[in-house]
C-alpha cells in the first residue's frame, strides 16, 4: 500500500493527540502538515521533531487553516483529518466541502483510533458545548472522591500555546507551578481551581506520557474535558453536560452529540436560570438519542462578592472568553449576576477595546455589553488590562473561573462571581459514582 499523505486540521490540542496516538509511528501515513485555527500565533511554527518521532526528522510545519486548499494541491494530499471541537455540523461539512473540492478524503477519527487505556479507573467529564459547566462538575467530583479517601489526579484537555517541547508533560501542584510554566489566562482558569483545592493537575502535549506519570500517583483519574471534545482516555464512567440555555445544540454540534450518545450520565445544568420548557426540551432530546443514560438536573447558583457594590452602578462585565467565542453564548455568569443585583447599566466596552479584544468583539457582534477574557499570551493579557482600564465604569464584575486580579492589574473596584454545581434530583453525582465503582474503589 502506498503511503498516504495527510494534513491534520486542528487548534493545538486534539490534532496533536490524534497524531501521537495514530500517526506518529505509522509507516502507512506521512503527516505533511498541521493547520491551525482559533488560537492566535500557532501557525508558522513546527511540531517539534523530538515529539514527532523518527519518521519526522525535521518536525512537522503548522500552517494557518486558510492555506489548506493550496496546501492540498501543492503537497498532493490524500487525506485531511478534522481534529478540533465545538463546531456546528454545518461548519464541519463546509470544511469537508473545501477538502473534497480539492480531491482529498475528509476524515473524522473515532475513539477506537485515538483513545488510550488506563491502568487505573477513569471518570471523564465532557459536554455538548463549551461553557456548560464542566469545570464546576469536575470540582464537585474531586471533592466527592477526596471525602472518600481517594487520591484523585486531574488530567486536563490540552491547551499547549507555548513551547510545545517544554509542554510535553506538565504537572501542576502549586500556584507557583502556574508561573513556572508561563500559563495563559485560559490555562489558569482550568488548572487553578483544582490546585487551590489540593489536587494535582496534568496537561501538555503527549497524553500517553502524561497518563504514565499520572497513574503513578492516582487511585482514580478525572478527565477534565475541553470544549465539547471526546475524552482522550477510555472512561469507566462518562458524564456529559447539556445546556438548556442552548436547547437543540445537543444534536447540532460536533462532537457533542457523540458525547451524549455514549454517556453513562447526562447532567442538565443551569436549570435554575433556564426556561423550564427548554429544560424539558433538552431532557426529551437526550432521552431520544440515549435512553439508557441516567439524567441529573442541576443548578449553577451564583455568588457575588459584595453585591451592594453593584446596585445602581455602571458595571463592566468580564466573562470567560471561550464560552462566548466558540461556545456561542452571548453572555455569561457576570451578566446574570449584574442583572440579579440591580446594576444600572452594563457598560459597552467596544469603543475602548484594544487590539485582539477589539477584533474579538467585532467578530462576535451579538455579544451583550461585556469583555471576553481572552488571554492566550502576554500580549493579549496586556490588551485585556488596557481595555478594562480605558472603559469608564463604577465597578468591574469578574465572571471568569479565576480571579483575574491574580494575573492582570485592574485599577477599578472589582468583584468576582463564583458558581458551583448543585444537583436538584436523584440520583446525584455521588450516587452514580458510588454505584459504578462499588467493589472497585469503595
Amino acid at each position: 500500500m502506498s503511503t498516504k499523505r495527510v494534513v491534520i486540521m486542528g487548534a493545538a490540542g486534539r490534532d496533536f493527540h490524534n497524531f501521537n496516538t495514530f500517526f506518529r509511528d505509522n509507516d502507512n501515513y506521512q503527516v505533511v502538515a498541521f493547520t491551525a485555527t482559533q488560537i492566535p500565533n500557532i501557525e508558522g511554527r513546527h511540531y517539534p521533531k523530538e515529539l514527532a518521532g523518527d519518521n519526522y526528522p525535521d518536525g512537522i510545519p503548522i500552517y494557518s487553516e486558510e492555506e489548506l486548499p493550496s496546501l492540498i494541491e501543492r503537497e498532493g494530499i490524500d487525506q485531511v483529518v478534522f481534529a478540533y471541537s465545538d463546531v456546528s455540523y454545518v461548519e464541519v461539512m463546509r470544511k469537508a466541502a473545501v477538502v473534497l473540492s480539492k480531491g482529498a478524503d475528509f476524515w473524522l477519527m473515532g475513539p477506537d483510533s485515538t483513545m488510550i487505556r488506563s491502568s487505573v479507573p477513569v471518570i471523564a467529564v465532557t459536554a455538548v458545548r463549551t461553557g456548560v459547566g464542566k469545570s464546576q462538575t469536575t470540582r464537585k467530583i474531586t471533592k466527592i472522591l477526596k471525602e472518600r479517601g481517594k487520591k484523585v489526579v486531574v488530567i486536563r484537555h490540552p491547551m499547549p500555546y507555548g513551547d510545545l517541547l517544554k509542554q510535553r508533560v506538565q504537572r501542576f501542584e502549586t500556584l507557583e507551578d502556574l508561573d513556572k510554566h508561563e500559563t495563559t489566562i485560559e490555562e489558569r482558569e482550568e488548572y487553578e481551581p483544582h490546585i487551590v483545592e489540593g489536587f494535582v493537575v496534568y496537561a501538555g502535549v503527549d497524553y500517553g506520557a502524561i497518563l504514565e506519570e499520572a497513574e503513578k500517583e492516582a487511585d482514580i483519574i478525572l478527565w477534565d474535558g475541553g470544549n465539547n471534545d471526546l475524552p482522550f482516555y477510555y472512561p469507566d464512567l462518562l458524564i456529559t453536560l447539556a445546556d438548556p440555555h442552548r436547547p437543540g445544540h445537543e444534536t447540532l454540534f460536533y462532537p457533542g452529540e457523540a458525547n451524549v450518545r455514549t454517556a453513562d450520565v447526562v447532567v442538565l445544568n443551569k436549570v435554575d436560570t433556564a426556561a423550564p420548557e427548554d429544560v424539558d426540551k433538552v431532557e426529551q432530546s437526550v432521552k431520544s438519542i440515549n435512553p439508557k443514560a441516567r439524567i441529573i438536573r442541576a443548578a449553577s447558583p451564583l455568588t457575588l462578592e459584595n453585591p451592594e457594590s453593584v446596585k445602581g452602578k455602571r458595571v463592566l462585565v468580564v466573562e470567560d472568553g471561550p464560552t462566548l467565542t466558540h461556545g456561542g453564548m452571548t453572555y455569561g455568569a457576570g451578566v446574570i449576576a449584574a442583572r440579579q443585583h440591580g446594576a444600572a447599566e452594563l457598560v459597552d466596552p467596544r469603543p475602548y477595546a484594544m487590539g485582539s479584544i477589539r477584533e474579538t468583539l467585532e467578530k462576535y457582534p451579538g455579544l451583550e455589553p461585556l469583555i471576553p477574557a481572552m488571554g492566550y499570551g502576554k500580549e493579549q493579557m496586556t490588551e485585556l488590562e488596557k481595555t478594562i482600564e480605558a472603559t469608564p465604569c463604577d465597578v468591574v464584575i469578574i465572571g471568569t473561573p479565576i480571579d483575574l486580579r491574580r494575573v492582570i492589574k485592574i485599577d477599578k473596584d472589582a468583584v468576582r462571581v463564583r458558581y458551583e454545581i448543585e444537583e436538584m434530583t436523584k440520583p446525584d453525582l455521588e450516587d452514580v459514582i458510588f454505584d459504578r465503582f462499588r467493589g472497585i474503589l469503595f
